[in-house]
C-alpha cells in the first residue's frame, strides 16, 4: 500500500507591519486615459495605493475628475487608519484628476506640507517629423 501524502494547506501570509509614522508621500500619475495613487511611508514603502479602475470606473469615465476624487478617498482612508497626518504631494502626468486628486486630498483630513510637479519633461527629445508641404 502507499503511503498516504497529506498536503499541507496554503495558509496566508500575514500581511507585513509597516512602520508608519506621521508623515508621508502621495504620488499622483494623472494620464488621459486614468489616475492612479499611491501613498508611501518616509522610506518609500507602499501603505496603501488605488486607481479610478479599481474604484469600479471603466472606459472613458476613468478620465473624469470624480473617478480621480474617488481613488484618493479610498486610499487616504486607508493611509489615515495606518497613522499618516501630513503628506508631500507629487503630481505627474498632463491628465484631468490632477486638481481633483489635491481638492480629495485635503478633504480627507490629510495635511499637504508640499506640492510639486514631476512631469517628465524632454529637453529636446526625438527629431522632429519633416516639414509638411501643401
Amino acid at each position: 500500500m502507499a503511503k498516504e501524502d497529506k498536503k499541507q494547506t496554503k495558509t496566508a501570509k500575514k500581511k507585513s507591519t509597516l512602520k508608519v509614522s506621521a508623515n508621508g508621500k502621495v504620488f499622483v500619475s494623472a494620464t488621459f486615459n486614468n489616475t492612479l495613487v499611491t501613498i508611501t511611508n518616509d522610506k518609500g514603502d507602499t501603505v496603501a495605493w488605488s486607481s479610478a479602475g479599481a474604484s469600479g470606473f471603466k472606459g472613458t469615465r476613468k478620465s473624469t475628475p470624480f473617478a480621480a476624487t474617488t481613488a484618493v478617498e479610498s486610499v487616504a482612508k486607508k493611509a489615515v487608519d495606518a497613522g499618516i497626518k501630513t503628506v508631500e504631494v507629487y503630481v505627474k502626468g498632463p491628465g484631468s484628476g490632477r486638481d481633483a486628486a489635491l481638492r480629495a486630498i485635503k478633504s480627507a483630513g490629510l495635511s499637504i506640507s508640499m506640492i510639486a510637479d514631476v512631469t517628465p519633461m524632454p529637453h529636446n527629445g526625438p527629431r522632429a517629423q519633416k516639414k509638411r508641404r501643401v
